[in-house]
């Protein structure tokens, strides 16, 4: 048996392997795992609808032109790049036989013109004839027979001139006949815009297209002064949709940077593609058009915003986990469950009508197998 003495001196020695024991599990061990965490904190939360696949900045006036007739090139007054007027002609075909035709209409007008002058000037001599005769039968120095003679020499001269003036109104609906047989043969801007694209040189030959059969446009002409978004949205998201509701306008070309815009119109019907889902087109046009200048073509995304609510309590979506808990931080740096009952949501912010208050911070990822409720964790992040 030990003597308390003894004891006594064995009492240092064993604390102090206690404690290096202590400090060796202490230094040794795993550190806490770090994790991400986000702060609870008010803002905005709204449900919005996105579109399946990237959306089109479109003109809202884009011209394929070509001419009516077919015909060969000779004159093109345009490039792909120009900037034209409203009726500013674009390019011609040959047209010398209407032009032809035109002359000799004009031509004709001008003779029917002087027949017509020159009937109505006999016409109106033969009614002065026949007053004086008439003026003189009444006098007894010629007979009635006479007088009816030159009425009727009147009446026939009037006649002529009349149907002379008739032969101008044709002429005059020759000319126009001719001048719309060469309109066919231009090509004007139906519009103000840019020329996009110049299908064709001088010398060569365009055709319309045929039914059934696409051919490259002569010009191709946009308006770019008035642009909006065409978007498709998933089928079952339509119903939730309705023209003038708010949208948020994102394009791939700018970066960082969105655009306010509202709902115009809704397809109505529904896009059938081969191996694609169905999906509803969507036009949405910009509130305030972008200062900078946007290609027709561009990629653009669009979020309708079905409802917004301002200045709730909200939660980053990602931290809700599969059976709508989140893991919140506690005492000692420990992770605690929490079940939240839960309001409007999206998938950036979800509404927390309970179960967190301001300020708690709540796990952001689950790819950590060794994080789970009860464990210590060392904060890495704090996120609003």
């Amino acid at each position: 048996m030990f003597k308390p003495k003894t004891w006594l001196r064995l009492v240092p020695i064993v604390s102090i392997g206690v404690a290096l024991a202590y400090a060796g599990w202490h230094f040794t061990r795993p550190a806490p795992p770090a994790v991400e965490l986000a702060t609870i904190a008010h803002g905005t939360v709204e449900s919005t609808v996105v579109n399946t696949r990237a959306g089109t900045v479109t003109a809202c006036r884009r011209a394929k032109l070509a001419p009516v007739a077919g015909g060969q090139i000779v004159k093109l007054w345009v490039k792909e790049g120009d900037r034209v007027q409203a009726g500013q002609p674009l390019l011609e075909l040959w047209n010398r036989d209407l032009a032809a035709q035109r002359d000799l209409a004009t031509r004709q007008l001008a003779t029917s013109e002087e027949r017509r002058r020159e009937a109505c000037i006999m016409a109106d001599n033969s009614k002065r004839d026949a007053d004086r005769t008439a003026q003189l039968a009444a006098k007894g120095f010629v007979s009635p027979q006479r007088t009816e003679d030159a009425r009727a020499e009147a009446r026939a001269r009037q006649a002529n001139c009349d149907a002379l003036a008739t032969d101008v109104k044709r002429a005059q609906a020759q000319i126009r006949v001719t001048q719309a047989g060469l309109e066919r043969t231009t090509l004007n801007a139906p519009f103000a815009g840019i020329v996009a694209q110049v299908t064709g040189e001088v010398g060569e030959v365009t055709t319309p297209s045929p039914p059934g059969i696409p051919t490259p446009p002569a010009v191709d002409l946009i308006d770019d002064t008035c642009l909006y978004i065409s978007a498709p949205m998933d089928e079952v998201d339509a119903p939730r949709l309705k023209a003038g509701q708010p949208a948020r306008i994102t394009l791939d070309a700018l970066p960082g940077q969105s655009f306010s815009g509202k709902v115009r119109r809704i397809a109505p019907y529904v896009t059938e593609v081969e191996k694609q889902a169905r999906t509803v087109d969507v036009e949405v046009d910009f509130d305030t058009p972008p200062k900078q200048i946007l290609l027709v073509g561009y990629s653009a995304d669009v979020e309708a915003i079905i409802e917004r609510r301002d200045d709730v309590l909200r939660v980053p979506t990602q931290a809700i986990r599969q059976d709508g808990s989140v893991l919140v931080l506690g005492k000692d740096d420990k992770l605690e469950t929490r079940s939240l009952k839960t309001g409007l949501a999206n998938w950036a912010f979800t509404e927390i009508t309970s179960g967190l208050n301001a300020g708690d911070r709540v796990l952001l990822s689950f790819d950590q197998e060794d994080v789970k409720a009860g464990t210590q964790v060392t904060p890495k992040a704090a996120k609003p």
